[in-house]
């Protein structure tokens, strides 16, 4: 599924599901929760933190697609175009950015 569908499929959803949209700063708090519940798998699993057993059986797949649930959210209650801005974003990120990350020694 591209970006735009994307959008109309979580549209849908909430008119169907969710009554309405929660307005755009409640929005932001859910995503930030969300981010954050992705930031405590990946310090636990991938960092150096010790894993709890309590996070064990969190599915990271889930967390990132729930932050792409509330970002979809938020593109359609502002009406950003997600799939036009991304599509841009990579383009200005590949001009921009061609030979950067290949000439930087830190990577290597």
């Amino acid at each position: 599924m591209d970006i735009k569908n994307a959008q109309i499929a979580v549209d849908n959803w909430i008119k169907d599901h969710g009554v309405r949209y929660f307005n755009e700063l409640t929005n932001l708090a859910q995503l930030t929760e969300e981010v954050g519940e992705v930031a405590r798998i990946i310090a636990r699993r991938y960092g150096e933190q010790s894993e709890k057993e309590s996070d064990k059986n969190k599915d990271l797949g889930e967390e990132l697609a729930d932050v792409v649930f509330v970002v979809l959210c938020l593109a359609n209650q502002t009406g950003i175009d997600l799939q036009s801005a991304f599509d841009k974003k990579m383009d200005l990120k590949t001009n921009r950015d061609h030979d950067r990350h290949h000439n930087n020694e830190k990577l290597k």
